[in-house]
Order: C-alpha cells, then sequence, then structure tokens
C-alpha cells in the first residue's frame, strides 16, 4: 500500500493552467498518482497508509527560493524554519559572487570576514571543506530543505588573483576557468557574481565572458548582481545582457529591481530591455522579492577603492582620519560605486544587525536618527558601526519603489526569490515571508498575479532554469516536494516591527514525501539534500 494520499486537494500544478479537484498519491517519494475528481466519480478511490484530508486547501509543488543567503543558517540551524515554514523546498545558495567554494585556509579565513554580515562569523561551525564538491557532501548529511550551489565569481576570483582592483594575468583567467568548471562538475548550477562587491567588482567584462563560456559549455547559467541597480542601472543589466549573449550563456539577473530615485517608475523600460533581447533569442528569467527596502552589509556601501585589499585593508583605510574622509566625499557626495553611483542618503539607511552585542542600541534606527541623537555627523556614527563591528553590520536600505516591484513581478521570466539575510536582530522580512506574502497580499489582496500564475513563477519556472526534469510541477512521476496552504489565510507573518514572525496559513509542506512542516508544526524531519547540476 502506497505511503501518503492527499485527499479532495484543490491542485495547483505549477504550469500556470487552472486549479482543478484530485486526490494525490505519494510513495518512495514521489508523486505514483493523481485522481482528478471527476476520474474517481464512480470508480475507488485510492487508499494509502496515510490519508490526509485537504479539503479547502491548495496543493501546489514546494516553492524554489531563486536567491538564498543560507549558505551556513542550513548547517548551524535544522529548524530553519524561517524558510521551511514558508513552503520553500529548494534553496540557491552561493549568490552574490561571495561563499565559502571553492576556497583555500587564506581565501576562507577572508571570506568569513567579507560577508560575517551575511552569514554570521562562522565560529560555530566546522569549516570541513574546500572544494564544491566537499560542501555540497556536507549538506547530503541532512538539512531542512533542498539547496542547489552557485560557484561564486568574487570568491574564485580572490582565490586566484587576490582582492586587489587589477587585470588578471593570463595564467590567473586559466585558473578562475578551471575552478569554474571544477565547481560546475562537481555539481554547481551555474555561476554567480557580485559586481558591487569586492573582489567580484574588479572583474572586466572581457574576464566575466570568458568565464561564462565555461558555464555555458556545462549547460549552467549565469546570475550577476550587476553593476549598478541605481544611476545608471539601464545600462548595467544591458551589460549584463550583452555579456551573456555575446558568451551563450543563460541569464538570470538577481534581484531584479529599479532602485533610487532616479529609476522610479522606469521598470517599464528595463523590460522593453529584457523583450527585445528575448524576441532575438536571448535565453533570460530573473527574481525578485516582493519588497521595497533592500538589505546588505554597511560595509557594501563604500567605494570599491575602500575595499581592495579584503577586509583587513578596508578596515587600515577607515582607521586612517585622512582616509576616512576622502570615503565620506564619495559617499555623500560623489556616489560611491558601491552605493550604486547614488550619494548616500543616510535616513534611508536602517541599522538591520550587528555582531557586536554592545551596538545593539543601533540597531532598528536609521544611521541618521542615531547621529542626531549623539550630536555628531552621520558619517562618524556610520564610521564608528563599520571600525567597531569590523564590518559585520547589515542594513536595510529603503530605496524602492512599489509601481516597479509590482510591474516587474508580472513579467513572464519572473521567479521568486528571498534574498534573505538571516542574520541580525531585526533583519529584512523577506527572509521569513517572501513566498506567502507574494500569496497573500499580491495575489489575494491586490491581485497583481492570479493564484496559478504566481505559483508558476514560485515552482515550475525555476524548476525549468535550474534544468531540473523532475520538480516544480505536481505530476505524476515528479519528486513529492509540495506544499498545502489556505489560500483565504496564507499570509506573512513577518513585519519590519517584528520581522522573525513565521507565515500563517500553510499547515502542511513535505519535502521527499516526508512532513517538514505538519499541522503548521516544524518536524524532526531533515529531508533536504544538495541538489546537483544535471549532466548534459
Amino acid at each position: 500500500m502506497e505511503q501518503l494520499v492527499i485527499r479532495d486537494a484543490d491542485v495547483v500544478d505549477g504550469t500556470g493552467e487552472p486549479a482543478y479537484r484530485a486526490d494525490v498519491v505519494i510513495d518512495g517519494g514521489r508523486i505514483v498518482s493523481i485522481v482528478k475528481e471527476a476520474a474517481a466519480a464512480g470508480c475507488q478511490r485510492p487508499r494509502a497508509m496515510r490519508e490526509l484530508d485537504a479539503e479547502g486547501l491548495v496543493l501546489s509543488p514546494g516553492f524554489v527560493d531563486m536567491h538564498a543567503h543560507s549558505d551556513l543558517a542550513l548547517l548551524r540551524d535544522p529548524d530553519h524554519s524561517a524558510k521551511a515554514a514558508q513552503g520553500v523546498t529548494l534553496e540557491v545558495l552561493g549568490q552574490d559572487g561571495l561563499s565559502y567554494a571553492p576556497v583555500d585556509d587564506r581565501t576562507l579565513a577572508e571570506v568569513r570576514s567579507a560577508i560575517a554580515g551575511w552569514n554570521g562569523s562562522g565560529d560555530d561551525i566546522d569549516f570541513d571543506w574546500r572544494s564544491v564538491g566537499e560542501y555540497l557532501d556536507r549538506l547530503d548529511r541532512g538539512i531542512a530543505v533542498n539547496a542547489a550551489y552557485l560557484v561564486p565569481q568574487g570568491t574564485v576570483r580572490a582565490l586566484a588573483v587576490g582582492w586587489e582592483d587589477r587585470a588578471a594575468t593570463p595564467a590567473e583567467l586559466d585558473h578562475m576557468r578551471r575552478l569554474v568548471a571544477e565547481g560546475l562538475a562537481q555539481g554547481a548550477l551555474g555561476l554567480s557574481s557580485g559586481l558591487t562587491y569586492t573582489p567580484g567588482m574588479y572583474a572586466p567584462d572581457a574576464e566575466l565572458t570568458e568565464l561564462c563560456r565555461v558555464v555555458a559549455e556545462y549547460g549552467g547559467y549565469y546570475c550577476p548582481h550587476h553593476r549598478s541597480y541605481g544611476a545608471g542601472a539601464l545600462e548595467a543589466y544591458a551589460e549584463m545582457v550583452a555579456l551573456a549573449r555575446q558568451a551563450g550563456c543563460p541569464l538570470h539577473l538577481a534581484h531584479a529591481t529599479m532602485n533610487f530615485g532616479v529609476n522610479k517608475g522606469r521598470a517599464p523600460e528595463l523590460l522593453a530591455l529584457l523583450d527585445e533581447a528575448l524576441a532575438a533569442g536571448a535565453d533570460i528569467t530573473l527574481d525578485t522579492y516582493p519588497y521595497t527596502p533592500g538589505s546588505t552589509t554597511l560595509a557594501a556601501m563604500l567605494p570599491s577603492w575602500a575595499n581592495e585589499g579584503g577586509p583587513a585593508a578596508a578596515l587600515a583605510r577607515l582607521t586612517d582620519d585622512a582616509t576616512s574622509e576622502r570615503i565620506r566625499h564619495h559617499l555623500e557626495t560623489v556616489g560611491s560605486d558601491g552605493c550604486h553611483g547614488v550619494p548616500i542618503e543616510w535616513d534611508t539607511i536602517e541599522i538591520s544587525g550587528v555582531t557586536d552585542a554592545a551596538l545593539t542600541d543601533f540597531v532598528g534606527r536609521t544611521v541618521q536618527e542615531s547621529a542626531a541623537a549623539r550630536g555628531e555627523s552621520p558619517w562618524t556614527t556610520a564610521r564608528r558601526l563599520l571600525l567597531t563591528d569590523r564590518l559585520g553590520s547589515t542594513i536595510l536600505q529603503h530605496v524602492g519603489h512599489e509601481e516597479n516591484v509590482r510591474t516587474i513581478m508580472r513579467h513572464p521570466v519572473h521567479t521568486g526569490g528571498s534574498d534573505g539575510i538571516l542574520q541580525g536582530t531585526k533583519p529584512h522580512p523577506r527572509a521569513y515571508g517572501t513566498f506567502p506574502h507574494y500569496l497573500g497580499h499580491y495575489v489575494r489582496e491586490l491581485g497583481v498575479l492570479s493564484l496559478e500564475e504566481c505559483v508558476a513563477h514560485l515552482t515550475a519556472r525555476p524548476a525549468a532554469r535550474l534544468r531540473l526534469p523532475d520538480r516544480g510541477q505536481v505530476r505524476e512521476g515528479y519528486r513529492a516536494d509540495l506544499v498545502l496552504f489556505d489560500p483565504r489565510t496564507v499570509a506573512a507573518g513577518s513585519t519590519f516591527a517584528d520581522p522573525r514572525r513565521l507565515p500563517t496559513g500553510i499547515p502542511h509542506v513535505l519535502i521527499d514525501g516526508r512532513f517538514v512542516i505538519e499541522d503548521g508544526h516544524r518536524t524532526d524531519v531533515l529531508a533536504g539534500r544538495a541538489v546537483r547540476r544535471a549532466p548534459l
């Protein structure tokens, strides 16, 4: 007898087609039978060892978080309800060009310091891997949800070139090609870049194109956080489209939004650029989160020259008064490339987390507010945070536009990505709420997308980009990574005031046919594994 039958579910299968009522039978971690209501009339209904009454609930494929920063959280926190409770059954890690493989001892220490604001210091993690394959093997020991990995181009550059702003030598470029090829051969699904983060931002287009040629050979895709989401954003998007087309590599645009005052209402221009490329045969997708503020580290705002040489060099520059004044001028007057070419507005920079507990009073307040309370300039406050917290402070940056968010999410190549940073006292609520926020706010309350469209954006479409042949749909033979939610009540619990509240209206989540969320509660099941690149 089969393991489980889910009875009388309203199946939204991920294809975008209308929902239908069915019994869905699961065994051996896969969907073995779907008996639609019409087919079941007058015949014996399927039986199983366990039956779940899904009356009033939607059954959909598990959601795919196309842009996740859970690289260490999955190892640190077996519960991982931040994602599991949202219905996320697969996360894509290695984002923004910086993660923990491939590394050697030197670059591991440098990367841990550089992205402590994203993932914590890692002092509680046994870094018993160095290669991409070894990291994926570590995930295979058992994690809360499935995870795929992108080779991080900035980490590759740190390993082969260092943190200097210079061109790679031919030998170094060959080394980078080999590292990317090895990571893909070991199971990575593509390559990511963080082109406003050091050292990845030091790579010229010609270097990136060469790496993307390698990615294309392995059937992967390129996922850039491109060079600007502010001044020159459209030009930065066009640069990535041209680069990927020259390399013959599929392109997935990370957290593809149009931010800052210079881009208010300009999302249609971005979509026109993409539509022209798509009509000419380009292979392009994108992801977004359904919120207006962004989130990153305070150190990411610095001009690239201030970060050259790595975290220790950046701290040394901040310590020097004359260099600090030069940094301030670039931030406040010129427009730092770390702040997307736009002069920083300190009243939009909210501190969301610190690594030094003595700095907790800064959390939840903008740099402008903290500076005013102390009777000092915003840069004095920001500099103190950067130095005392050793670049570990995270921020919310309130520079987005709702009309841009809605316009982009309607596009047919759109997918969902939380870009969720799980560190800090007051993280962005997208880390805990992205997927139910799409379903509750943008589907039920606003009608920006239909339910069937939205589920397709969050399931089958990302699975197709990842080239996963048996995920992303409710279909016979497919993996039983599934979500049951109530379309009348599903909603993000997380808010900017209380960002770690779990969602409502998602009573059941299954991975590999096993309940990781049951009756609204996290079980002790660790059914997640590494999802590796499918062979060509």
